[in-house]
Formats: structure tokens, sequence, C-alpha cells
């Protein structure tokens, strides 16, 4: 039986995880990499480390199922993180700055003074926000020492990984991740030599853009891997999630609770105009030329929220405890958390947003505070799909979930009530993962249609809304409340 084998290399460590198409249960291994912090608002990674931990979580798994069983393999990744290295060396140039930096916040202000802001929606889908790729090389051929000479690479973390697996023969990247840079017309689907003069970058510094699912190239022994594995699916971590959750239709939507939080939806093969608070963005393109968009609301943080309480605070001690903690208490007594920590995205798109906490009494318990960190994530999730919902003109039927919160059933209930439609998690909620499999594998003859794909999902649990929807819309208004005081923070 043949097996695919996803990388997903995500913001604080990478998984290579053993997709079986017959359903046996997966094989995965893990690693962390260090997260480097030298400026408030500054977020960078190593990506010589991030290599590493490819390369040894790929050996781990590769050893564990056996290279000859593997018929391929694909990549997902967190998105925007860019990185810069010499192709003569295989050198990283510089550290990697990461998507949730703010670094270059003032040049997106600058840059929509000069009144660029209409030319960047309507080429590219997104705004001018530092989340994007674009300011960050930028920025590195200003201030990093980057120079723009022949050897010059500058990619996304996809287009790293995939120059490494073939030691340095394939410099490649897919739409879902080029669409992403500010760099990329999504309606022509090739680099735009404007906005690339915009913003002082070179195009032969930029990956060749492939089809999300198709033959990249194979792996190289040189790369510390064994030889000849075809690597044939590349996603941004988002779009994979899409894939892997068989929203394969227009109209479909999901949400990952990670890091941050991403809600998408499947909008079919015709690009929409940019709509007020949205992102417009490539979901996949197949081997066979067809291509489909998503709308998406972009959540800066959510388990990130999780993180401060465990590692900033010391409220909890591990993650896991965040669900308990908060079910423990029936409301959070008034107390709300904005967890503008990078500021805010999706639809306030606020650089300059800031973490706030209001309402607090001698009343409100760490228990009520990390109550508090969970319903902002429902908050948050509602704010961006209403406002998806709006641009699409189509409401939402259902939402399937995803990421390392969606366990939380409390979460999922509360999302149920603020949205007003049923909430559903699935069998294997490593839809990242799975999507990048599944686009690797189609390519391959693993799956052989999409409606094979399709197949694989399952549900696990659906969360339908239970409160009269005056009782979760009271809660909403007092969050736009707190959200307002966040805004403008650091401006």
């Amino acid at each position: 039986m043949a097996v695919v084998v996803a990388i997903d290399a995500g913001t604080t460590g990478v998984r290579s995880r053993a997709v079986f198409p017959d359903g046996r249960p997966p094989v995965s291994a893990y690693r962390e990499f260090g997260q480097h912090f030298p400026q408030p608002g500054w977020v960078e990674h190593d990506a010589a480390e991030i290599w590493q931990a490819v390369r040894e979580t790929l050996n781990d798994v590769i050893e564990a199922v056996g290279a000859g069983s593997i018929a391929a393999i694909g990549i997902t990744n967190q998105r925007e993180t860019v990185v810069a290295w010499d192709r003569r060396t295989g050198e990283p140039l510089c550290r990697a700055i990461v998507w949730q930096d703010r670094r270059t916040a003032a040049r997106c202000e600058q840059l929509t003074d000069l009144g660029l802001l209409p030319v960047v929606r309507e080429r590219t889908g997104l705004v001018l926000d530092p989340y994007f790729s674009a300011t960050k090389m930028e920025w590195m051929l200003r201030h990093d020492g980057v120079a723009a000479t022949e050897g010059l690479a500058l990619g996304t973390v996809d287009s790293w990984i995939l120059w490494n697996l073939t030691a340095g023969e394939v410099f490649a990247t897919d739409p879902s991740n080029a669409s992403r840079t500010m760099l990329f017309d999504i309606t022509q689907l090739r680099w735009d030599e404007e906005l690339c003069d915009i913003f002082g970058v070179p195009t032969s510094a930029l990956a060749e853009v492939r089809p999300s699912s198709g033959r990249f190239g194979l792996t190289d022994a040189r790369s510390g891997v064994p030889a000849g594995i075809p690597i044939s699916g590349i996603a941004g971590d988002q779009q994979a999630a899409l894939f892997g959750q068989a929203c394969l239709h227009p109209g479909m939507a999901k949400n990952t609770y990670g890091t941050g939080s991403f809600v998408l939806m499947n909008v079919g093969s015709n690009c929409p105009p940019p709509s007020e608070g949205m992102l417009t963005t490539v979901a996949w393109t197949l081997s066979n030329g067809s291509t489909a968009y998503a709308l998406e609301g972009a959540i800066f943080v959510t388990g990130a929220a999780v993180q401060w309480l465990r590692d900033g605070l010391g409220l909890i001690g591990s993650a896991s405890e965040i669900g308990p903690l908060a079910a423990s208490v029936p409301d959070t007594n008034g107390a709300y958390v904005v967890p503008a920590l990078t500021g805010l995205g999706s639809p306030w798109w606020d650089p300059y947003a800031r973490g706030t906490v209001v309402g607090i009494s001698r009343g409100v318990t760490r228990a009520h505070l990390a109550r508090a960190v969970v319903e902002s994530m429902a908050y948050q999730t509602r704010d961006a799909v209403e406002a998806m919902s709006r641009a699409a003109d189509t409401p939402l039927s259902a939402l399937r979930v995803d990421g390392g919160a969606a366990v939380m059933d409390l979460l999922l209930q509360l999302q149920a009530d603020q949205l007003g439609v049923p909430v559903q998690r699935p069998v294997d909620s490593e839809t990242t993962a799975l999507g990048a499999a599944f686009l690797a594998g189609l390519a391959e003859g693993v799956w052989p249609s999409l409606a094979s794909v399709e197949a694989q999902w399952s549900l696990d649990a659906e969360f339908t809304p239970t409160a009269e929807r005056t009782f979760p819309d009271m809660f909403h208004s007092e969050w736009v409340r707190a959200v307002e005081r966040s805004r403008n923070w650091a401006g």
C-alpha cells in the first residue's frame, strides 16, 4: 500500500506525517524550533533550524514506513514568512522574518499614503499590511545586508524546504503561497513586475510558480534524506487545511484554530473583486490547470494567547489545561480579553492595536481570564465570518474546524452559538497535513479524483446552536466595545 508523507512546517515546529489511503493510523514525528523576538513586534526564525527539523522528522517517518512505500511528499507551511538565502552556497543570509512580524507597519502606512492600496487590492487581493511578504523582502534588502546578487533567493518557507530536499535543483513555489507575498497577480497567476519594482524585489530572486498539485521534483540524497521520492504537492497551511477539510465546492468554509486562526471560504474558479475587511487568495491550482479561489479572514492571535497565558503570565502550566480551566466557570464574570498581541487582522486590519483586558473586578480569577481567552477565539471568528458572508453575499451554512484548540468542546459550542450555524469537527483534525498529502497523492494517482479525496473526510462531532440569538449577541456587542479600546494603541 502506497503512503504519502506530508511535511507540515508550522510557526513553532515541524511535523512530518505519513498518511495511509486505507485509513490506518498515521505515523508522525515532530520537532520544535526556536522563536526569536529581538525587538517588540519583531519575530524571527532560524531557517537552518527549520530545515534541520524537516530533515529529522522526515527521516524518522521514512524509517518507520520504509522509503520504498512512499508514493509522494507534500509540503505545507507557515505562510508569508520570508527566507533569504544564497543559491550558490545554500546558506541563509539573515534570519527569516515571520508572518507575525510587525516591523514594516510604518512602511505599509507610507505606501497607503502614497495611494498604492487600490493597486495592491486589485492585483493581489490583499491589503497593505506588514503581515504579507513583500515589505519583509524589502526590509531584508534595505536593512539586513541582503544584496540583490545573481544567486539571491527570496522565498517562502515551502520554497526553502523544496530547494533543500532537491539539493538546490528546484527553486519553486505554488500559487497559494505566491498569492500571499503582495507581489503576485492572482488573476494572471504570475509575478507582477510593477509591484516588484515598488518594493525593490528583483523577479530573478523569486521562485518559479507551479501548480499546487503536480510533481515539483525528486528528493536528492545530498539533502540527507533517501533519494528519488517525488515531491508533488505544495500549499500554504490554510489553503492546505481547506483542501484537507474537503471544502472542494463553492460556499464551503473552514476555520483552523492554530497560533492564529484563519477562516477560508471556497468561492470557486472566478476571482471575486476586493471586499472590505477580507482577503482574496488563491486556494490551489491543480495539474489540469483549474484554479480555486478563497475569501479569507486572518486572525493573528488565538493559540498564541494560550501560550501567553502559559509562558508570559504563568496562569497555566500547559496548553491542555485551558479547556478544563475555562469550563470550570459559567462565564467570564464580565472580563474580556482582546488578544491583539501583534495587531488585529480581519476585519479590522489595525497593526497598531495591542492586547487589552477590560472589565476586571475583584471577583475575576485566572479561570475567568482563561475563559475570556477562549471566548475571544469565538468572537474573532464571528467577526471574520460575518465580514466574509457579506463579501461573498452567501450566508454560512456550517463551519468545519480543525487545529489544536478544536479539541475544546467548550470553544466549539461557543462558536456555534456565536455564528448561529453548526460547527463540524472531523475525525482527523490534522487537516493541514492531510491537505498537503491529498494534493501530492492526487498528482501521483494515490487518490484518483477529487471525489476520492472528498470521501476521506469523516465527522467526529457536530455542535449546533443552543442559545437564543439575543444572548450571544449581547456578549458579542460587549466584545466589540473591548476591541475598540484596543485599536490604534501603539499608533
